[in-house]
């Protein structure tokens, strides 16, 4: 992190890896949780399984946005380091972070004239926040400067593509995505939908199929129909799963079947998420000629 002119900030909504965020020095933000009345996240976190199990068992956790404090805290660490700041924020759409991200960095800006807190809205979540953060990361080693990077990411973030799909349809009926009648029926003939993130950073459902192997497939399909002049430029994807590691690998597996990419991040969906994905959420992300 040293050797560069500015670090890269994100938050907890970007699912990636503790020893990928430790190994290229990220500054991460918490989005803290509440489950059962007791508030979790950052020291105090709770297993990925026991999450998802509490879930299963009926538990309906609550979510919280970035505290202003916190990115406050995390934005003068580096200023005062002498570095310049790139937060990549979880999308605006699904959360008040992104604003309160910039509120704060306009704050700081105005009281460190020597340095600079930049904030773009990745329009993203989950790993495909993370596949932004990646991307940002790859440039910072060639050498980019932080205009150079957030001008990338500003011209590129509708590139980075997401296709997911859920176990559950009365999670997303409890975030307003999908309406009771649909969950109840689509739950009893074994709908499973499949999703994406908009242009504007909205999760809207996009397809149905009939039973869970149909609807993992359809994501990979998805992908085809969307890579376009992508096809052999994505060295990587990113996979996230809501407790349910063997269907990521499933989904891998097709992916390097279809586009013969051999490498992948996989991890599980943060809590700030899967309270509204639920268990079983997969979610598959590369870059793509539209999302």
């Amino acid at each position: 992190m040293d050797n560069y002119g500015f670090v890269i900030t994100t938050d907890t909504c970007c699912d990636l890896p503790e020893n990928y965020i430790k190994e290229n020095g990220l500054g991460v933000v918490t989005l803290f949780y509440n489950m059962k009345g007791v508030s979790y996240g950052g020291e105090k976190e709770m297993e990925v399984k026991e999450f998802y199990d509490m879930m299963r068992g009926g538990e309906m956790p609550t979510t919280m946005a970035a505290n202003p404090e916190d990115l406050r805290k995390m934005f003068t660490k580096y200023l005062n380091e002498g570095k310049d700041v790139l937060h990549l924020a979880f999308s605006s759409e699904l959360s008040s972070s992104c604003s309160n991200a910039v509120v704060t960095a306009r704050e700081v800006n105005e009281e460190y004239t020597d340095h600079k807190v930049i904030v773009i809205d990745t329009l993203s979540a989950s790993l495909g926040q993370g596949l932004v953060v990646h991307k940002a990361l790859e440039l910072r080693k060639q050498g980019k400067s932080i205009e150079e990077t957030a001008e990338w990411v500003e011209a590129n973030r509708l590139h980075f593509c997401h296709q997911f799909t859920v176990d559950d349809l009365n999670h997303l009926y409890r975030g307003g995505r999908v309406s009771k009648l649909t969950a109840v029926a689509g739950t009893l003939i074994k709908i499973k939908p499949i999703l994406h993130v908009s242009d504007e950073g909205k999760l809207i459902p996009i397809g149905k199929t009939r039973g869970r192997r149909k609807s993992l497939q359809t994501l990979v399909d998805n992908m085809e129909r969307t890579i376009g002049s992508f096809k052999d430029k994505n060295d990587i994807v990113f996979i996230s799963h809501g407790d349910s590691l063997e269907d990521a690998q499933y989904v891998a597996g097709l992916v390097k079947e279809k586009f013969g990419i051999e490498k992948f991040l996989i991890n599980p969906v943060s809590p700030t998420i899967g309270a509204h994905s639920g268990p079983g959420t997969i979610a598959l992300f590369y870059m793509g000629d539209r999302r």
